[in-house]
């Protein structure tokens, strides 16, 4: 597994929405045990630190999967912010636990619904700390 980077603050974040999903049984065990594996191997950073080609919370991604060409693109955002319409998915949801902390170019090898796929990071369309907004 390569080394990721996250911002201190979405690490934090990230634990107490976990925390919460847990206590309220509204993500799988398997689930929460992939992102606290993430949480646990990542080098935390300031968010005046974090470089600006890594997925952090609240980026707006695009991504290609390898399997079957396609290319998608989403905000990664906490669980009571997703919606599907608006393009938003979850942290808890496979795919943004698979992208947090990777590189723009990085390729990621991830099971998904769907089974193992190879995700590319294409380009991070919008980072927070990029654009100056280190407390989103």
């Amino acid at each position: 597994m390569k080394q990721i980077h996250l911002n201190k603050l979405d690490i934090l974040r990230i634990r107490k929405a976990l925390q919460e999903a847990r206590k309220n049984k509204s993500i799988t065990h398997a689930e929460g045990e992939m992102l606290e594996v993430e949480l646990e191997s990542a080098v935390a950073l300031e968010p005046r630190d974090m470089p600006h080609d890594i997925v952090t919370m609240n980026s707006i991604v695009r991504v290609s999967f390898s399997n079957n060409k396609k290319q998608a693109e989403f905000q990664i955002v906490y669980p009571e912010n997703a919606n599907i319409r608006e393009n938003k998915i979850s942290i808890f949801s496979p795919i943004a636990t698979a992208l947090i902390g990777y590189r723009e170019n990085d390729e990621i090898e991830w099971v998904v619904p769907g089974g193992l796929t190879k995700i590319r990071i294409e380009k991070i369309i919008y980072q927070p700390e990029a654009a100056g907004n280190y407390l989103l």
